[in-house]
């Protein structure tokens, strides 16, 4: 019987390191798990740092680069890259909640489940043990009682068999004889009873208790392994889950790249830079023997190291009145093209700027409407300052945007003759409708009542090519033309000149041959 209880005993301590161990087990695949999802999310914190450290910056070039179809892949590339990270912490968010809490949750009931069956498997093998105990000092009782009955029998025999003792004597043998039987008597029955209820409960214990509990640790273990195991496909299936918008981040980026035209790009490149002059021809062999004084410039397209400060003849129109700076100053180095994208782009900014101070200015006036409705809930007052700054804001702006657009108007107007200098001034015979508009703007200098002197000629010059003048500010010539010099090259590959006294603009100075007259004042103003 202790064999068995020892073997018992044994199955207990067994069970009991299996359990822990598929416990540790669980909770080291919850800690694997929690390890992976920290290197999603790292992972997605770097993706994210990725795209945000190359998308374009606010700036004037992001408007030059949105521009491109390569730009825009680019763009659209570390927009979807964004998205891709997205679902990267998607993964580490299901994983937490799907598998990492729902373990933690159970391997919590893990423990307290099998710390009851534990207890309960305990429980019953001391309850077996002590009702064996009980047995055994029953048992040794029932012995005890049955030796004393022989000796007590053995003695009345002997005294009742002696003459010498007394009768009395006798009696009390014969009475103790019959104490200890009926004590023997009593011991047997009640180690009979406890006999019999003892193997009531070692068969209800190794047939019943144990196999129960037993049962219950198994079934234990068994649905420990399938959690393990559903929380294995859970992990496989919450990364499947994300493979369809994973592919579609990636098809995505493959459109965009796919979306690229190189030669959309290389057009817009030429129209952003074009200039709109006519290339110069072939440069004539200059004979040294005959007598000639020509300035010519080296690059018809070379911006001049000092423009001339001296405006000498020319109109005030656009010159601001405080520092007298050309309006034209920061674009006088490009092309009249150029100049004019530059102009117009600038129209759309400050446009832009209007129309959000005027939205600004409308949720202002409701509010105050709200408040004069509604005192309790504002003084109408309190807005009237701000109002007052947008409407000053306002004006400004739209003084500004006059001042462009009069200027962009000037430059394509076909009723005005606009010559423009390098430097970025210019001369104008205005028509009367711009003079009108002009002189409405208070930030412009006043115009000259009179008519503007003709400027003198310093030289004449003869044509070597034909030249189209497209562009406003220039003068179409014919070949072999012979037309009279107003303003010499100033170094940036431009000569003014006048066909008659109302025919005046700028031809390329290597489209002609200039004969200046050397008596001329201020004939070479440049050395």
């Amino acid at each position: 019987m202790g064999a068995c209880w020892s073997y018992t005993r044994d199955q207990f301590e067994n069970l009991e390191k299996h359990t822990q161990w598929g416990i540790d087990f669980v909770e080291r695949y919850t800690k694997f798990v929690k390890e992976r999802s920290e290197i999603e999310l790292n992972y997605a914190k770097q993706i994210r740092n990725l795209s945000k450290k190359y998308q374009p910056k606010k700036s004037s070039r992001e408007e030059e680069e949105s521009k491109y179809t390569w730009c825009r892949a680019f763009l659209a590339s570390l927009n979807e890259l964004n998205d891709y990270a997205g679902q990267h912490e998607l993964i580490a968010e299901n994983m937490t909640s799907q598998i990492i809490a729902e373990l933690t949750r159970y391997i919590q009931d893990l423990k307290a489940e099998r710390k009851t069956h534990f207890h309960d498997g305990r429980k019953a093998q001391q309850h077996i043990e002590n009702s064996w105990k009980q047995l055994e000092l029953c048992k040794r009782n029932f012995e005890r009682a049955c030796k004393e009955a022989d000796r007590a029998q053995q003695y009345f025999e002997k005294m009742d068999a002696d003459i010498n003792v007394t009768k009395a004597d006798v009696e009390k043998a014969r009475q103790q004889a019959q104490l200890r039987h009926h004590m023997a008597s009593d011991s047997k029955n009640e180690y009979s009873s406890y006999l019999q209820k003892f193997n009531q409960e070692q068969t209800e214990h190794y047939h019943t208790l144990i196999p129960n509990i037993f049962q219950k640790l198994q079934e234990m273990e068994e649905r420990r392994i399938e959690r393990v195991g559903e929380s294995m496909k859970t992990f496989a299936e919450v990364d499947r889950q994300i493979l369809p918008i994973v592919g579609k981040c990636l098809d995505g980026i493959t459109k965009a790249a796919e979306g690229i035209e190189s030669k959309t790009d290389s057009a817009q490149v030429v129209e952003s830079y074009k200039s709109g002059f006519e290339p110069p021809g072939d440069v004539e062999f200059e004979d040294y023997g005959q007598a000639m004084k020509r300035t010519v410039s080296e690059n018809s397209l070379t911006k001049p190291d000092k423009p001339d400060k001296s405006v000498k003849g020319k109109s005030k129109l656009f010159f601001f009145k405080k520092n007298k700076t050309p309006l034209l100053a920061d674009c006088s180095h490009l092309p009249p093209e150029q100049r004019r994208k530059k102009l117009q782009a600038k129209i759309d900014d400050i446009s832009k700027d209007i129309q959000k101070e005027m939205d600004q200015r409308d949720a202002l006036t409701k509010m105050k409407d709200v408040y004069v409705k509604n005192p309790q809930m504002g003084d109408p007052s309190s807005v009237d300052p701000r109002l007052a700054e947008i409407a000053q804001h306002i004006d400004k702006l739209q003084t500004e945007l006059q001042k462009f657009e009069v200027c962009v108007s000037v430059m394509q107007n076909t009723s005005t003759k606009v010559h423009f200098s390098p430097d970025g001034s210019y001369t104008e015979e205005q028509s009367s409708e711009v003079q009108t508009k002009v002189q409405t703007d208070t930030e412009f200098d006043d115009f000259d009542d009179a008519e503007e002197d003709l400027l003198p000629t310093i030289g004449t010059c003869k044509a070597l090519y034909p030249f189209e003048g497209n562009n406003e500010g220039t003068l179409t010539l014919a070949e072999g033309e012979v037309l009279f010099v107003i303003e010499e090259d100033k170094g940036d590959g431009w000569t003014r000149v006048r066909r008659n006294e109302e025919e005046e603009g700028y031809i390329p100075t290597s489209y002609v041959e200039v004969f200046l007259d050397t008596n001329t004042k201020g004939a070479r103003p440049h050395t």
